[in-house]
């Protein structure tokens, strides 16, 4: 019963992959096939899945008409810059919940204060966030955008679970080696702890590249505007949008992140699999 059936289940298993494959690829072939149309072809009925002709003139106008580079830059500044905060708090953070001489009861409140600020959804507190920076003079400032998102309550809870799966013995050791704190988690735990480590900052940098919310309602100039904002800036007169020029700077907006995600996804997901789940 058990032999028969097993490649049955293999075979649903694989086509259940290839629906979800289609879900994913078949939206992002068309905005790369899109790229290369010209708008008339764009929203022809029925819909062409080749260009005809192909041509290379959005891409162009996309750097033609907006300061697309400016808008990289910024991106690539705030992504940057908050994705190095986040890992920095997130992993110290984690620690100090793990090893400290804390004891376990204040540990444990601490960490359930943190998980409960997981369960806030960041547009509660957009209101009283834009009053308090517009009050300090920050919009359109870079420190204005990114202050209120550095947050690490997910950083906090993934690499503090993955710490608590770390073998004691190792831990032990150090301290009778008369190792400090940071030594612990230089030369220690961080080495014992780079897969986890990779999945939170490629998830961080994800997460706040594509963000749009925050940056929207904070920077309404070039100047400090990321990419996704400048990307709305491409419609007509008339509000229609330049649906090929969106849909090259849609390509080049991915580009980045789908390239570190290639470079570093199998460390991710062995991060994901492994400590980090474990409570």
């Amino acid at each position: 019963m058990t032999d028969a059936t097993t490649p049955l289940r293999r075979v649903l298993g694989y086509l259940a992959m290839l629906v979800v494959l289609a879900v994913i690829l078949v939206p992002l072939i068309w905005i790369l096939v899109a790229s290369f149309k010209t708008a008339p072809d764009i929203i022809s009925s029925p819909a062409n899945w080749l260009p005809s002709p192909p041509t290379g003139e959005n891409y162009r106008t996309l750097f033609t008409q907006i300061p697309f580079l400016t808008y990289l830059r910024n991106s690539i500044i705030i992504a940057g810059t908050l994705t190095v905060i986040k890992v920095v708090l997130g992993v110290l953070s984690a620690f100090a919940l793990v090893f400290s001489e804390v004891s376990r009861r204040v540990r444990s409140v601490l960490f359930l204060v943190i998980v409960a600020a997981l369960l806030i959804p960041n547009q509660i507190t957009v209101i009283s966030n834009y009053a308090i920076i517009a009050q300090a003079g920050l919009r359109n400032t870079f420190a204005g955008i990114i202050v209120p998102l550095a947050g690490v309550a997910f950083g906090t809870f993934l690499m503090r679970n993955h710490f608590l799966s770390l073998p004691t013995e190792v831990i032990e050791a150090a301290k009778m080696d008369a190792a400090g704190p940071l030594r612990t988690l230089f030369r220690v735990v961080l080495p014992m702890s780079w897969p986890t480590l990779v999945a939170f900052v490629l998830i961080t940098l994800v997460n706040e590249w594509n963000e749009y919310l925050w940056p929207f309602l904070m920077s309404d100039q070039a100047d400090t505007a990321p990419l996704p904002i400048g990307l709305t800036l491409l419609q007509r007169n008339e509000g229609t949008s330049n649906w090929g020029p969106v849909m090259a700077g849609t390509i080049i907006t991915i580009l980045p992140i789908l390239v570190v995600f290639l470079i570093l996804q199998r460390p991710m997901i062995k991060g994901l699999t492994s400590g980090a789940v474990k409570g």
